[in-house]
């Protein structure tokens, strides 16, 4: 059997995938759905999320055609393969189908976690987490899914007709199918930052106002912000979420295949990553088995069980590598094996790093907390020097990651293989994605699952369940966001690379030196985009957020009854401000990020725009990991507090650090994790139209 024959693991892989993710969904819907007002909520909250997001994918589809033909015409002048712009719109429904698959199975689960959670902690533990891996399975299954589908074809195709001038076959394989993850990236930062604007919008609106000023209980039914805040978590951190890390994962692939073609390396390669991602699947599913918890509800007892899983997943997968990487490519290439540890090894550490800095179980989150009895001034200094301070170690252990994939896979002999084992190395960071997003969809569920709880009025047994979960919850999406800022830290190194591969194809020298002005200028245009870019996603947040405050005053102020508990607030109006301030707010950012590149490469030309992305992903690497970490120690400082310390729910301490959350909100769920979306993004924009801009750049 030769490595091609290997290759056909990828499609199996996706089916795999896919048929499990059904599974798990069947098996979530069997579940007991609870009382007739639990089920009336989580109805309001399903509506909600659907018609957010039928509107969104409505204004990004005017995106994408508008795109499409673009690229079409680009391709009609010899400046693209034809079958880009099409490999463009299929790398975007596939990324906005995860993210819909993902929310739909959420809005079905919260209320079913509710209800189980009244029969155990593990029972409620089991229907969250197995939410979250059909949104985790579905992204890698649908991944493969898509690569499969046009390497096949693309294979099939350059047997029986021409292959385009100075490349071969493998080469017009792997350049058409890099310039699908532009779609996949496009649709990703729309979802993300559409999601993140709606979400955090609601969720600062409605605690701004009900827990500070009314000093009523969070995800208290008389809010009128509740439900918007519900479907938030929805759209914005599963669905988003789920577009986000769709492109993370087959960006790293097709990187990594297209570097492995310029190393010489030929289909094999190709094979590795893509059966790679197949092993990870099969991982996956494994890993889900062995989630279960004891019925203590307690932060470690509930870490514990989802450590298990992850680490199981990735032990596998490191043992499956090895004979992997000596059947496709040889003894001789061990060194890729050894690169593929290091990737899992950072994914690790780096989500053991940030469960250190985000846990309110470890000391940076208890100072926030402690810095809490002097007001929020002092909580938001906290909050920011621990997001600072958590840069450092995720930063080194990139760096060691880089320098170790590079040598050890042959880069002292051969730049090239040292650029496949940076790459190949992220792919391994990403091969367990099935159960790495599982742990972190999870937390959407079980946070939906305590507002269910609180506005159903279960008993406080059942609410101390799900908050358990939900502070989990915080810290494993913390970490999730952690890993695919890393990865994407690696990937876009990646796709640098590849961009300087697809110049070259084009017989374009370039000269990456630091003495030439044209790159100094691309670092500081580059290293100055992602504070521009959450600049203007933060201040539509704070926009977004003004609009709910004042709605939720007036409906306080005007609806007789409602704090009595006598009246019922109009829900759907909180949903309708967010949704539309979402749409508007999310067009001007995410234009940028594909407008910014062109307009660099065509003014001042390719070597700036390299440095365009060299400064980009630096500075976007390490500000991701602050506002991420930052967020994500907030919100847990208040959980803290919440739980009794430092005078519990309703104290000064307790307002203290719901202001510091609230900061926090746009940090971690709105501008953060748009970052990695922003450094690949512009990656992938620049090798698409690297033939237009080299053509009509100014500076030849």
């Amino acid at each position: 059997m030769g490595s091609f024959d290997l290759l056909l693991l990828a499609p199996l892989g996706s089916i795999t995938a896919l048929l499990f993710a059904a599974y798990l969904a069947f098996s979530i819907l069997k579940k007991d759905e609870g009382n007739a007002l639990m089920q009336e909520i989580a109805q309001s909250v399903r509506v909600g999320a659907g018609a957010y997001l039928k509107r969104q994918y409505l204004a990004v589809s005017l995106f994408f055609l508008a795109v499409f033909f673009i690229l079409l015409a680009l391709a009609m002048n010899k400046y693209l393969v034809i079958f880009v712009p099409f490999a463009f719109l299929t790398g975007g429904l596939f990324s906005g189908l995860s993210g819909f698959i993902g929310m739909s199975i959420a809005t079905q689960s919260s209320h079913r976690t509710a209800a189980a959670a009244m029969k155990g902690l593990n029972a409620g533990l089991r229907v969250a987490f197995s939410s979250g891996a059909v949104m985790g399975l579905t992204v890698v299954g649908l991944g493969l899914l898509d690569l499969s589908i046009w390497y096949y074809f693309l294979n099939w195709y350059y047997s029986w007709h021409p292959i385009p001038i100075g490349t071969d076959k493998i080469t017009a394989i792997t350049s058409t199918m890099l310039c699908f993850g532009m779609g996949a990236s496009s649709q990703a930062l729309f979802a993300r930052v559409g999601g993140g604007i709606f979400t955090k919008a609601a969720d600062v609106g409605a605690d701004l106002v009900g827990k500070v000023e009314a000093g009523i209980p969070e995800d208290d039914p008389r809010n009128p912000a509740v439900i918007a805040d519900n479907v938030g978590d929805n759209v914005g951190d599963v669905a988003g979420m789920g577009a986000d890390l769709y492109e993370s994962y087959v960006g790293s692939i097709v990187a990594t295949s297209a570097l492995g073609v310029a190393a010489g390396l030929g289909v094999a390669g190709v094979t590795v990553p893509m059966v790679m991602a197949a092993v990870g699947v099969a991982a996956s599913v494994i890993g889900t088995f062995f989630v279960r918890s004891k019925e203590e509800a307690s932060q470690k007892v509930l870490l514990a069980a989802l450590r298990k899983g992850v680490f199981a997943s990735s032990i596998l997968v490191a043992l499956i590598s090895l004979p992997l990487v000596i059947f496709t490519l040889g003894r001789n290439y061990l060194g890729v094996y050894w690169s593929v540890l290091a990737g899992l090894i950072a994914g690790v550490l780096i989500g053991l790093c940030t469960e250190y800095y985000t846990s309110s179980g470890f000391k940076p989150t208890r100072s926030i907390a402690d810095a809490s009895m002097t007001g929020p001034a002092t909580v938001i200094i906290g909050g920011i020097a621990v997001g600072m301070m958590s840069t450092a170690v995720p930063v080194i252990i990139v760096c060691a990651a880089i320098l170790a994939s590079y040598y050890l896979s042959g880069g002292a002999a051969n730049f090239n293989s040292g650029l496949y084992g940076i790459a190949i190395s992220a792919v391994g960071m990403l091969s367990t994605l099935g159960i790495t997003l599982a742990t972190d969809a999870y937390g959407p569920v079980a946070d939906n699952a305590g507002g269910n709880a609180e506005m159903a009025h279960l008993p406080p047994e059942v609410r101390k369940k799900t908050d358990a979960l939900d502070s989990l919850g915080n810290t494993t999406a913390a970490t999730g966001k952690g890993f695919a800022i890393g990865s994407a830290a690696l990937t876009a190194l990646a796709l640098i690379a590849a961009f300087r591969d697809q110049v070259g194809l084009y017989g374009k020298e370039m000269n990456l030196s630091l003495t030439n002005p044209t790159v100094l200028v691309g670092l500081f245009l580059g290293g100055m985009l992602p504070f521009l870019f959450c600049s203007m996603t933060m201040r539509a947040v704070g926009r977004a957020a003004g609009k709910i405050v004042l709605e939720v005053r007036r409906q306080f102020k005007e609806i007789i009854g409602l704090m009595e508990g006598k009246a019922k607030p109009d829900y759907a109006r909180c949903v309708t401000i967010a949704t539309a301030a979402a749409q508007r707010e999310m067009v001007v950012p995410s234009l940028m990020a594909i407008i910014t590149p062109v307009a660099v490469g065509l003014l001042i030309g390719v070597d700036s725009l390299a440095g365009l992305l060299t400064g980009a992903t630096v500075t976007g690497f390490v500000l991701a990991v602050m506002m991420a970490n930052s967020g994500g120690a907030w919100d847990n400082a208040k959980k803290y507090v919440e739980e009794g310390n430092y005078g519990g729910k309703g104290s000064a301490a307790h307002k203290a650090t719901v202001v510091g959350d609230t900061v926090g909100d746009p940090f971690k769920d709105t501008s953060g994790p748009s970052l990695n979306i922003l450094i690949k993004l512009m990656s992938m924009v620049s090798i698409v139209f690297a033939s237009f801009i080299i053509s009509h750049s100014l500076f030849k």
